[in-house]
Parts: structure tokens; C-alpha cells; sequence
């Protein structure tokens, strides 16, 4: 209890009280603050593990509550975001309820997201829409789950004009596929109960794919997880739903564990069904969701029993509520210039390069960087509203928006990771953002005054972390400055003159970047291949060579 009441203590402080902080080598850097939330730091109910889970949470599935008010806590308000979305007493502190909430089972689709990532209701444009199961769980037979997944489309299907047909092979527009950890989205599942599933919002690319989370104990009729009710619920994503509020709806986030339904009597809810035909109106056949359903066009395989089916739950009668206003599932999405190597969960799609963002010619001699920084192992190299991500593992060169995964940024002027804990830091003009992997982090972004930079200094060129020296080199204009990671401070002799400090790489740098014992200092289409022990370049490299352009 002494180690749990210290521990709140130091949640305790609040963002802007503080300027610097002691030098400790486990603490981040000049903005890695956290605030309490707790409701009474003396309860046994609530332990630093659950503190860390309900962080956690937030930042997965409320990381875009605005800040509404200056001085007030972020924290609190996507607490309170969170409280008001599922009828709990609304406090913005951590009562056991409301952990108790947080620890259920549910989908990996965020409560509250962006709706600038896809303007306007997103949905499909086309009546027919095809699906695939790319890979199987092992835990039930292939045709249990070929039903649970037709069943599922059969429901939405029975209340919109929408058809649905299974390919065995090729692209569908709704790609399914089962995976564990990280399974090739950058949004990976956290084992099992947790995280059960997620999909994404209408779109080309990745958009309408489901995944399953392989950690979890699927089934059909019995102990575990419902494949039929999970599958019923990131369908409805995949269609273009939000969440609802109402728990007795299928887009209600949790799930009950072993919830046991037989899927060919099993029917939409109201809000269910108000949702969906907001977006696409009504079916041909009929909507009453009482009635009996009429078979559609999709095949129906009927599944091999492996045990005995239950009899199904008693449901009970939907009180209808306002209709749910769709918003867009966050996703960052690829814009494959050439056709990828197909990954082991699911084949990748490939799509003609969009015009907006416009796509750099990525294997252009005269290519020029605006940022380049490593992330979890791989490269990216930042132009214009686009980067290309340049894996570690394969030879693959990824194509992304720059807005699609960020919304709020577009074009960036620098960036660098801080190796060992998992963040990217990009800075744009004076403001500064920090992400880890895909997922931007709350309260930014921030000014880069709080790095130790005058006001004078409108914009970074290029940042680069030296991972021996724990330490940032910032470039402005013919100047570096340094950043110590470790004392948490600008060092004192900053600035400097890049020709004193670099020999040889010139007087202005634009994108720079470590990799392995070697710096990279990119100036108009070439850079200088640095040794930092030597100061001494060792030869000039053009910038396309980076992106597996022979």
C-alpha cells in the first residue's frame, strides 16, 4: 500500500506545474507527463496494474477526446468521454465501476474517433459487395466459421440493399483474416479477452477487413468466444457503424464472456437496424427484424457439429433509441506504387496511386526529402503529404498519407525516434507530435519551446537521434543544436555552426538520420554518408537508392 499511495503521488502532478524534472534514466523526455485519475488513492479495489490497464484504454479507445478548456486535464476529460458513453456516473476519475468496465472484453474500434480521416458518412458506393476468408482459426472447423460469417452478412444484408457474395481466392472488397500480436496493421491484439477483434471503416486498400485475434478461445455453441456475435459486430464496421450506446445493440463495444445465440434465429436490434439504413436505406425485402428472414444470394453452408448445440438465449424485446450518427473507423492506409509481397495473414491489396495526396515518383534522381527516421526497425522517408516506409524485414517499400495515419499533420519538417521507448517525434513549423508506432499520443501537440528552443526559431530542418549519446542534433538553417535525453535539457554551448561540428556535409541539411554505426545527412537529391568517429564523409549516396531503386 505505501508503494501504491507513492506511486499516485507522482501521478498527482498535474502537466503545467512542471518545467524540468530530475535526471533519471527511467523518466521520458520534455513532455512525458502523466496525471491522476484515480478517485481515492487509499482503495484496494484499484492496483497499479489496473492503473496502467486503465491508461491503457484510453489512449486505445479515447485517445481523440478534444481538450476543451486550456488548464484542464486530458486525462479527465476522455474519462468522463468514456463514463458519459457507457451511462456511468460521470467523474473523470477511476472508481471501480468504471474499471470494471474497462476490464471487459470488447472490440479494438475506438469510441470516440477523428471524423476528419474519413469525411462525410464513409460507406460502399456498390450494391454488391464480395468477401473472402483469407485464413482460419484452428479452434473450430472451417465450415463453422464460413456459417457464423454468412449468417452474420445475412442480417445486415436482410435490412439493406446490400448483397453479399464469398471468392475463395483474389481480392474482396472485405478481407477476414485470424491473427495474433502484431499481424501485419500496426494495431495488434494484447492476447487473450482484452482486444477480441477489429475492422475497418469502407475504403480501398485495408478499408472493410476484419481481423480475429487468434489468442482467443473461439467458438460456435459453447465455452469462449461467439464467432457469430463477434464476427455480427466488426461486420457492422466493416459496413461503416459506429458504435452504439445502447447495450442490448450488436455495435455495443463489450461482449459477455460465453454468451451461447443461435445465429439462424438470431436478429438486429432496432439501433442495429436505424444505424445501418441511415447509411443505406431499406432492402427490398422486408425489415421487420420479428419476422422471418428471406434467404439472400450468399451460400449458406451449414456447419459440422463438433458438440452439442445449446438452446438459444432468450433475447430481450429492443427499445429503440436516436439513430447513431457513423463515424469513421481510424486506420492508416497504404498506397501501394507497386504490388507487395503478400503477408502470412492476409494478401495485401493492391490500388492505382490517388490523386490526393499526389504521389512523389519515389525512384525520381531528383528526389528530395523532407524528414526520414527510423520506427520499430524500419525507415521512413517523409515527401510532401506522403512517406514510404522502408521494412526491415522484407524488401517491401509501403506508400502511406501522411494525413490518413496523422490527421492533423500533413506535411512535416523533421523527425527522429527516441530509440527505447517506442516514440517517433514529428515537428511541423513550431509545434511539435509524438506517436508510438501509428497511434499519436494525447495532449499534442506541444510547443518546441519546451525542448529549450528560443522563439526566434520558427521551424527544425532536421532532427536526428544519437542513440551511443542519448542524445537529439537539431538543424536550423546553418546551425545544430543538441538536446540531452538524459538531463532532460538543451546543452548550453547550443547553437553551433553545422561546418564546425559535421565537416564536410555542408551548411544546410534537410533530413538526417542514424543507421548502425553511420550518419545520413540528405541535402537537395543526394546525401553524405557520415563517420561520426572519423568526422569525415565517406562518400555521397543519391536519396532514391534508400527506396529499392536500382
Amino acid at each position: 500500500m505505501v508503494l501504491l499511495w507513492i506511486f499516485i503521488q507522482i501521478l498527482l502532478i498535474q502537466v503545467y506545474e512542471v518545467e524540468l524534472v530530475q535526471e533519471d534514466e527511467d523518466l521520458f523526455g520534455p513532455d512525458e507527463w502523466v496525471e491522476s485519475v484515480i478517485e481515492d488513492v487509499t482503495t484496494e479495489d484499484i492496483t497499479e496494474n489496473d492503473l496502467k490497464k486503465a491508461q491503457d484504454y484510453i489512449d486505445q479507445f479515447y485517445s481523440d477526446v478534444p481538450v476543451r478548456k486550456r488548464m484542464s486535464n486530458p486525462m479527465e476529460e476522455k474519462i468522463r468521454a468514456m463514463q458519459s458513453f457507457f451511462g456511468l456516473e460521470v467523474t473523470g476519475k477511476i472508481d471501480k465501476e468504471t474499471m470494471k468496465v474497462m476490464l471487459k472484453p470488447r472490440c479494438g474500434v475506438p469510441d470516440v474517433q477523428r471524423f476528419s480521416l474519413f469525411p462525410g458518412k464513409p460507406k460502399w458506393k456498390k450494391p454488391t459487395l464480395t468477401y473472402r476468408i483469407v485464413s482460419y482459426t484452428p479452434d473450430i472447423t472451417k465450415m463453422e466459421v464460413d456459417y457464423a460469417v454468412a449468417h452474420a452478412l445475412r442480417l445486415w444484408s436482410e435490412v439493406t440493399p446490400l448483397q453479399f457474395m464469398q471468392i475463395y481466392s483474389g481480392e474482396a472488397d472485405i478481407m477476414i483474416s485470424f491473427g495474433s500480436k502484431s499481424h501485419g496493421d500496426f494495431f495488434p491484439f494484447d492476447g487473450p479477452l482484452g482486444v477480441l477483434a477489429h475492422a475497418f471503416a469502407p475504403g480501398e486498400d485495408i478499408g472493410g477487413d476484419t481481423h480475429f485475434d487468434e489468442d482467443e478461445n473461439w467458438t460456435l455453441s459453447g465455452k469462449g468466444t461467439n464467432i457469430f456475435l463477434v464476427a455480427l459486430h466488426e461486420l457492422g464496421h466493416s459496413l461503416g457503424l459506429e458504435h452504439s450506446k445502447d447495450e442490448r445493440a450488436i455495435m455495443y463495444p463489450t461482449l459477455l464472456e460465453n454468451s451461447v445465440v443461435d445465429p439462424s434465429i438470431f436478429k438486429l436490434f432496432s439501433d442495429d437496424i436505424a444505424g445501418i439504413q441511415a447509411l443505406y436505406g431499406r432492402g427490398n425485402t422486408n425489415s421487420n427484424p420479428t419476422k422471418s428472414p428471406q434467404p439472400k444470394p450468399t451460400k449458406i453452408p451449414k456447419p459440422i457439429p463438433t458438440r452439442k448445440q445449446p438452446k438459444p438465449t432468450k433475447l430481450p424485446q429492443p427499445i429503440p433509441t436516436r439513430k447513431p450518427k457513423p463515424k469513421p473507423t481510424r486506420i492508416p492506409r497504404p498506397i501501394p506504387t507497386k504490388k507487395p509481397r503478400p503477408s502470412a495473414t492476409k494478401k495485401p491489396k493492391t490500388t492505382n496511386a490517388p490523386t490526393n495526396p499526389a504521389v512523389p515518383e519515389r525512384c525520381n534522381p531528383n528526389l528530395e526529402f523532407d524528414a526520414i527516421t527510423s520506427m520499430r526497425g524500419d525507415l521512413l522517408f517523409f515527401k510532401d503529404e506522403v512517406f514510404w516506409r522502408k521494412s526491415a524485414r522484407t524488401r517491401n517499400i509501403d506508400t502511406f498519407s501522411i494525413k490518413t495515419v496523422w490527421p492533423n499533420l500533413g506535411r512535416i519538417d523533421a523527425a527522429y525516434e527516441f530509440t527505447g521507448r517506442d516514440i517517433v517525434y514529428l515537428f511541423k513549423g513550431q509545434q511539435y507530435w509524438a506517436t508510438s508506432g501509428f497511434k499519436m499520443l494525447w495532449a499534442y501537440p506541444r510547443p518546441i519551446t519546451n525542448f529549450g528552443f528560443p522563439s526566434t526559431v520558427k521551424k527544425i530542418d532536421a532532427a536526428m537521434f544519437l542513440k551511443d549519446e542519448r542524445k537529439v542534433i537539431f538543424f536550423v538553417q546553418d546551425k545544430y543544436w543538441s538536446f540531452d535525453h538524459h538531463k532532460n535539457k538543451m546543452d548550453s554551448k547550443s547553437p553551433k555552426k553545422i561546418k564546425d561540428g559535421f565537416p564536410g556535409i555542408g551548411t544546410h541539411v534537410g533530413a538526417a538520420f542514424q543507421n548502425i554505426d553511420y550518419l545520413y545527412f540528405s541535402n537537395g537529391a543526394n546525401q553524405a554518408e557520415y563517420s561520426r568517429k572519423r568526422r569525415l564523409v565517406l562518400r555521397s549516396i543519391a536519396n532514391y537508392r534508400w527506396l529499392n531503386c536500382d
